[in-house]
């Protein structure tokens, strides 16, 4: 089986944004890391990946985050207009 294309540096660079951006709105309704992770059932490590951008997370992933932090999947994922959630 022939090994995945490894992601260029424009997919790796908007994964960043959408880790930081995870991290603005997160820290804009005053939750830790623990709290989004015991609200949505996923693993600390597994959301500090996602934060930092060093893993993308599923679409079911991303709308548990969501939930936890109750806001609209498209709050995370869309680029912050002056560093703002």
């Amino acid at each position: 089986m022939p090994r995945p294309t490894p992601p260029d540096d424009r997919v790796i660079a908007r994964r960043r944004q959408v880790g930081e951006q995870i991290r603005r709105v997160r820290e804009h309704h005053n939750l830790s890391q623990r709290d989004v992770c015991g609200r949505s059932g996923i693993d600390v490590a597994t959301y500090s990946r996602i934060e930092q951008g060093h893993s993308s997370p599923l679409l079911d992933t991303l709308i548990r985050i969501a939930d936890a932090i109750g806001v609209d999947v498209a709050e995370l994922v869309r680029p912050a207009a002056g560093g703002r959630p």
